[in-house]
């Protein structure tokens, strides 16, 4: 297969999809180098993962890494700190929330479900009437950023309703981790809310590579999930117990993911932390939006409520084709997300990874040749 190469200053192909993203040069060269999964060098390369990730979450005790994606650590923490006798309440506005669902049943957690729109931020309001109403629910879980449509949940708010009702929260931030800092007010803050688990991934805004998940915690939080575990290998209590021993992972660890994000933890730090990076980001995000509303396109989340990681647009007229309109950009090396709503026509493009305005500026450079040629809005 030969892959298309886009006209950009990198000369190569770029993913504006929210992971995986385009990564740096440096961060695929780390991957040249061979460990083994017991060596010394890997042992160091994990104890510097794991304390470069809770440096970006003060207030977090320990972190466990684990093989797989962010829906591995997202099954793997429902599966683990929910028991038989618990009973979760999962927050959903779109498809990840949805997806905790179906973890919900097929691992046979006790749940409820809170569903709100797909263009709606969960209310904190709702969720205190829902905890006051129901005394069984012992566990919350939300998604930070829904990469459904780019919608931002403002989790530090629910936070703050799940600690006044005395019970433990779940949060997927695999979308937000790593762009998003302390005291923005879209923070990722431990300090503040009882945040028992947060979940992150390799491959997006810290900008490694695909091939494992990460989870925050409080240390009483991973001591509970002895014996709860659902599964082997997504035991998080065991994965977490034999790291803290020998740190090193229970089973064959993704080494070469592992040599690639500790050099994508280094250009986070040299970048300026979460930050730095976040408003580089929400920079493009802003730039992308604009050039995408003079070319006809409407984002469909509010801008009060739009992260900067992804955004969804709606589709222009009753004419356009996404599978055209995306096999076009393909050629030029430009590779976008179709859309993942329910019953709305929209397709997804993300900023984050190794982009900035210029690659901006020659996507929608790209969407004006191909709206020439397509004459289809």
């Amino acid at each position: 297969m030969s892959l298309a190469q886009p006209e950009n200053k990198t000369g190569q192909r770029l993913l504006l999809t929210p992971g995986p993203l385009s990564t740096s040069q440096t961060v695929k060269d780390a991957m040249l180098i061979d460990i083994g999964s017991w060596d010394i060098d890997c042992i160091e390369v994990v104890k510097k993962i794991r304390e470069g990730l809770m440096a970006l979450a003060p207030g977090s005790e320990t972190c466990t890494l684990l093989q797989g994606s962010g829906s591995y650590a997202v099954e793997a923490v429902l599966g683990c700190a929910v028991s038989d006798s618990d009973k979760l309440l999962i927050l959903n506005n779109g498809a990840y929330g949805n997806r905790m669902r179906l973890i919900a049943e097929a691992s046979r957690i006790p749940f409820q479900i809170h569903i709100d729109p797909e263009d709606t931020p969960h209310d904190p309001k709702v969720l205190d009437e829902i905890l006051d109403a129901d005394q069984s629910i012992t566990h919350v879980a939300c998604v930070h950023g829904e990469t459904t449509t780019g919608q931002l949940n403002p989790i530090g708010e629910l936070g703050d309703i799940v600690k006044k009702h005395g019970r433990r929260f779940i949060v997927d931030a695999i979308s937000t981790f790593g762009s998003y800092p302390i005291g923005t007010g879209e923070e990722i803050d431990f300090e503040r809310g009882p945040i028992d688990h947060l979940i992150g991934s390799a491959n997006k805004c810290v900008e490694g590579v695909p091939g494992f998940a990460f989870i925050l915690s409080k240390i009483s939080a991973v001591q509970a999930m002895k014996g709860q575990a659902r599964a082997l290998s997504f035991d998080i209590f065991h994965q977490w117990e034999y790291m803290e021993r020998t740190g090193q992972f229970r089973f064959t660890p993704p080494t070469h993911v592992l040599l690639a994000f500790e050099q994508a933890l280094r250009e986070l730090d040299a970048e300026g932390g979460p930050e730095a990076r976040g408003q580089r980001y929400k920079k493009s995000h802003q730039r992308l939006v604009k050039g995408m509303r003079e070319l006809g396109f409407k984002p469909y989340v509010k801008p009060e409520h739009q992260s900067h990681i992804i955004t969804a647009f709606y589709f222009p007229s009753d004419r356009f084709e996404f599978s055209s309109f995306y096999e076009c950009l393909h050629k030029e090396g430009y590779i976008i997300y179709p859309g993942k709503l329910s019953d709305i026509d929209t397709f997804r493009i993300a900023n984050i990874g190794q982009l900035d305005h210029e690659d901006v500026d020659g996507l929608l450079q790209a969407i004006q040749r191909v709206r020439l040629e397509l004459k289809s809005w």
